[in-house]
């Protein structure tokens, strides 16, 4: 049963962590998250200390894999809602209100932000729960800060999700306890006081963790941690400082792109050099996969694999320049025959379909099971981060080092340099290059919004987008009812 906001923050999640029966934690590659089910109390839960604080971290990270964390309802409203995603399917398969996310017809009650909103906070729930328990645990207190950190990791990117979403949103970075916290639950803070928090948890983050796991990979690193505040610097404009966190991994020596683009999204290019931060996935007995991800994109109707949702758009297609490898990389063509060697349906009810959510069932671990695949979901990688890069030294100025690493994109996808034009220039083709570097891969809709192009641009891709209005999702109705009106509605809503 889903959980409210206020369910999920007035409800410890204590006895839902340590009597758990099935209790999973991080190992190296395919093995991250495959301990074996074991029942516990609380009381001889308490009698471990480090397995205690590690279980509780693990409850965090466990929230990654759900339905309503990654799967549908997200990829509804980051994909199908842009000029990158078509609603797919049948024609009158509306995917519960994803036909909406394509229309621009949504409402406060629509089911994919009732389910992106209580997932998140459910996030951070358990990540506020962690940092308090584990406070009080007789731990080494090195063990204690680095756990902290990848709760705190994990709190800023739950909460990157719901900002970018619904704008400012009650802020709750403890366990309510007293009567006025807890009544702040249903108070929306600011936009800045929401990155605020933000940034204070990536900078603590990015301090007290490793740079690299050598042996639990699928945790967050210092260099995760470091990358994903260069990205949110760019959303709040904070120009200088999204160009020296960026610096922190380019001079690092630790990342660079893959030589083959195509291999971005399959099985062989997991925790490459390219990846910065991926949820790590298995589809082997007991499967701890991203609930549904694959399955929903698959291709659909005879011999097809899946529901055939978030289809790439013409518009999309089109956008790509002649000779740039990315387009055959990202979008699948009924009737194509894939790298694995099996060949689509010519009569797919979709002519295109997301080439970046395919699992090869003969060529990769797939796992034996559609629904949790071995699927990894690339949060943060190189390719992203140096468009980051190129975009903050573009506003400030330093035309040398956008062009720089926004040439360095365009080499791996075959295309030749941009060269030097005014800032203006140059920003329109970071722009673009973001488009198709990074479709489907659920930045669109936030690109567009940030950049200001969203009206301009999906008016022009014939959707009814209203300035004002369609520049933030709206508050679950359900959230406001819950707080007795004291949650105020986003703008035209």
């Amino acid at each position: 049963m889903r959980s409210t906001l206020k369910k999920t923050i007035r409800t410890s999640i204590t006895m839902a962590v340590l009597a758990s029966t099935v209790v999973l934690v991080p190992s190296c590659k395919k093995s991250f998250l495959e301990e074996p089910p074991r029942a516990q109390t609380p009381a001889d839960y308490f009698s471990s200390t480090t397995q205690a604080a590690e279980e509780l971290v693990n409850s965090v990270y466990n929230k990654l894999y759900d339905w309503s964390q990654h799967s549908f309802s997200w990829i509804g409203i980051t994909s199908i809602a842009s000029d990158d995603g078509d609603k797919g399917s049948d024609p009158g398969d509306t995917g519960a209100d994803k036909d909406q996310m394509d229309n621009l017809s949504w409402s406060s009650t629509s089911l994919s932000f009732g389910e992106v909103w209580e997932s998140n906070y459910e996030g951070i729930s358990r990540a506020n729960k962690a940092v308090d328990m584990m406070d009080r645990l007789d731990m080494d207190p090195t063990k204690r800060e680095i756990f902290k950190g990848e709760v705190r990791f994990l709190r800023a990117y739950y909460y990157f999700n719901l900002v970018r979403c619904f704008g400012g949103v009650p802020k709750i970075d403890k366990v309510p306890v007293t009567q006025a916290e807890i009544d702040a639950v249903n108070v929306r803070a600011s936009e800045d006081e929401i990155y605020n928090l933000i940034e204070s948890d990536l900078n603590f983050a990015a301090g007290v963790l490793p740079t690299q796991q050598l042996i639990e990979t699928g945790r967050a690193t210092s260099y995760a941690a470091t990358g994903l505040l260069s990205k949110v610097s760019l959303y709040r404009q904070k120009w200088s400082q999204a160009a020296a966190t960026a610096e922190v991994l380019i001079g690092s020596g630790k990342f660079g792109l893959l030589d083959d683009y195509n291999h971005v999204w399959r099985e062989v290019g997991e925790f490459s050099k390219e990846s910065i931060y991926e949820v790590n996935c298995k589809g082997t007995d007991p499967a701890k996969g991203l609930v549904g991800y694959f399955v929903v994109q698959a291709p659909r109707g005879q011999g097809g694999l899946g529901w055939g949702f978030n289809t790439p758009t013409l518009d999309l297609y089109n956008a790509y320049e002649s000779g740039d490898v990315r387009r055959d990389a990202t979008i699948i063509i009924s009737g194509q025959t894939l790298w694995d060697g099996w060949v689509t349906n010519v009569a797919a009810p979709n002519q295109r379909y997301n080439y970046k959510s395919y699992v090869s069932k003969f060529m990769e671990s797939w796992g034996k099971q559609d629904n949790e695949t071995n699927k990894n979901l690339r949060i943060l990688r190189y390719g992203d981060l140096l468009l980051v890069a190129a975009e903050a030294y573009n506003e400030l100025n330093d035309t040398s080092k956008a062009l720089k690493y926004l040439n360095m994109v365009r080499t791996r996808a075959g295309l030749s340099n941009a060269t030097a034009k005014s800032q203006a220039d140059i920003r329109t083709a970071i722009w673009k290059e973001r488009r198709v570097e990074m479709a489907m891969e659920h930045d669109r809709v936030f690109d567009l919004r940030r950049t200001k192009q969203a009206g301009t641009v999906m008016r022009a891709h014939g959707k009814a987008y209203v300035d004002g209005k369609h520049d933030l999702y709206p508050i679950p109705q359900r959230q406001i009812d819950l707080a007795n009106g004291k949650l105020f509605q986003n703008p035209g809503y």
